[in-house]
């Protein structure tokens, strides 16, 4: 088992590579940023290039069977990096798999192509409502990959939940940082509402059953979650309750947080972009339903079991971080005005 993952350096992307190791893949990486792993280093096949780029593409793809495309830009990059990467990275990926004639092309898209929908669960038939450069770009890729789907390629395309575990930082690091410095944790609304999450490990093993399953079994389209959540206030609280300070979640008033917040994110104050805190206080859940049924998927972790297994993994590495920040996954986001906030809770 030959598999290609872009974005291999990222945070789905070592976790995956580590999974397919230890299923004794062969395992290549593409992605522009440093794969800087000691552990597995050895073990990988790195690539260093940029998904936009045919040469880099091309030289991959090599002795390749199977591609799992993770590789994009978040939220917080640039627009023009997330809809060339988005769509123009997408289309490029596709046209040399289909050239070489990969066995399965698999997308990893995300529930952000629904945008905020008007009922729940959520099923992979709604209609897709992309909200802003990251939900639209992966739309567009997404009607990419049934193109070639229906040009006989396998293409199946995962639409995960926001997905937590080690290595997992950004937005989390907010919350873990906190919890270890044992703060009570500002949360817009009530936080009685229903927000799925996925442990990166569920997500893995969704991505090995399609790598392993028959093409026609798998050729589809499939949300992937965790089975149990319950709302975001108790499984928030969970990681507060864990780090055993007894602090609590506290409730802000949704409209003016919301009205603030976007004036700060215009000052560059704001640690959250607009998808972020315009949907926090509002339910965002699939349903897993086909996933069980076609691909025998069973989630292990439940919301708060995922959100204190990232917490730990938080605490035992936070000394090879605690200065870093930036815009990915991988590294904790600038806090802003919230830094000055974390005084009065």
């Amino acid at each position: 088992m030959r598999v290609l993952i872009t974005g291999g350096a990222g945070f789905l992307g070592i976790n995956l590579i580590r999974y397919l190791l230890k299923k004794g893949a062969e395992v290549s990486s593409l992605d522009y940023a440093p794969f800087d792993y000691p552990d597995v280093k050895d073990k990988v096949k790195i690539i260093i290039g940029d998904i936009r780029t045919r040469e880099s593409v091309e030289r991959a793809m090599e002795n390749c069977d199977y591609v799992v495309h993770s590789a994009m830009a978040l939220p917080l990059y640039p627009e023009k990096d997330i809809i060339s990467t988005g769509i123009d990275g997408t289309k490029l990926l596709l046209e040399v798999a289909y050239k070489k004639n990969i066995k399965k092309f698999i997308h990893i898209s995300s529930t952000a192509v629904y945008g905020i929908p008007d009922h729940h669960p959520i099923y992979e038939d709604d209609k897709l409502d992309g909200v802003g450069p990251y939900g639209k770009a992966k739309v567009e890729a997404e009607k990419i990959c049934l193109e070639y789907r229906n040009k006989g390629m396998c293409v199946p395309i995962i639409r995960p939940k926001s997905f937590i575990g080690p290595e997992r930082l950004g937005v989390f690091a907010l919350l873990y940082d906190w919890a270890y410095t044992g703060h009570n944790f500002p949360m817009i609304g009530k936080g009685d509402n229903r927000y799925q999450l996925l442990d990166v490990e569920d997500l893995c093993e969704a991505i090995y059953l399609i790598i392993t399953l028959p093409n026609e079994k798998v050729n589809d389209i499939f949300n992937i979650g965790a089975k149990v959540f319950t709302t975001m206030r108790e499984d928030y609280q969970a990681v507060l309750d864990y780090a055993g300070y007894g602090k609590k979640i506290i409730s802000l008033p949704e409209k003016p947080i919301i009205f603030s917040l976007r004036i700060l994110e215009k000052l560059n104050l704001s640690p959250l972009y607009k998808w972020v805190y315009e949907t926090a206080s509002k339910d965002s859940f699939v349903s897993v339903e086909k996933a069980e049924k076609i691909l025998g998927f069973t989630p292990k972790y439940s919301n708060k079991d995922a959100l204190i297994r990232n917490f730990k993994w938080y605490i035992e590495n936070l000394e090879s971080f605690k200065n870093q920040s930036g815009v990915s996954h991988r590294v904790p986001w600038k806090q802003g005005i919230l830094k000055i906030a974390k005084w009065f809770f």
